[in-house]
């Protein structure tokens, strides 16, 4: 077992990805998911207000805090803009902090966490996005249905908090109930696609849902 633990984590360091990441200062290999879902459907256009759940070890903050950044500058135009941003990122692990960004240790399941995002941002989220993963048990039926469980969880979350014209990044599991999910979530958004970023490794099972512009 020792050296099968000592291979797979040689094979990790060797990936091109946390290869990469390392070299750009990013936490961890997910932050180039993020950026390909970024170039591909432009998911921080106008995004000033973050929430992001599951969000350890934080590379999906710190891409989240580039873009909003970026846009306070970008779009200081009559259109909807703000002369500053705020991002939130919740986990029940903790994480190195990052400068201006705000996290909060605590399941985002809990019943008074919507409280708790209202008084942070005092106004509805531009984007939410979530990289958060059940525990595997390595039960891929289990795992699966877990998983979609969380989605629905977040999905709440969605409803109340998310403004109108928002958007959502959520990652999933493939499986028997998948369509079932896909479908809850296409009547909140006006647009909701499936994709597997490039970066995601080829054997696993997630793929992420983007829903934009929320009706």
């Amino acid at each position: 077992m020792k050296n099968i633990l000592t291979n797979h984590q040689s094979n990790h360091k060797k990936d091109h990805h946390y290869q990469k990441a390392r070299k750009e200062g990013f936490r961890a290999r997910s932050a180039y998911k993020l950026l390909d879902i970024q170039k591909r459907y432009n998911i921080f256009k106008r995004a000033f207000y973050i929430l992001d759940l599951g969000s350890a070890p934080g590379s999906w903050l710190q891409v989240a805090k580039e873009f909003a950044e970026h846009n306070i500058i970008r779009y200081n135009d009559q259109f909807y803009h703000r002369d500053h941003y705020k991002i939130l990122g919740v986990d029940i692990k903790k994480i190195s902090s990052i400068e201006n960004v705000d996290f909060l240790l605590m399941d985002f399941t809990n019943p008074d966490f919507p409280n708790m995002v209202q008084s942070y941002f005092q106004n509805k989220i531009d984007l939410i996005i979530s990289d958060a993963s059940i525990n595997k048990i390595g039960n891929k039926f289990s795992d699966h249905l877990n998983q979609i469980n969380l989605c629905y969880n977040i999905l709440d979350i969605v409803k109340i908090h998310l403004k109108v014209r928002g958007v959502l990044v959520l990652k999933t599991f493939q499986g028997s109930d998948f369509k079932k999910l896909f479908s809850k979530i296409k009547t909140e958004f006006k647009l909701l696609k499936a994709y597997k970023p490039k970066s995601s490794k080829k054997k696993s099972n997630e793929i992420y849902l983007i829903g934009l512009q929320k009706k």
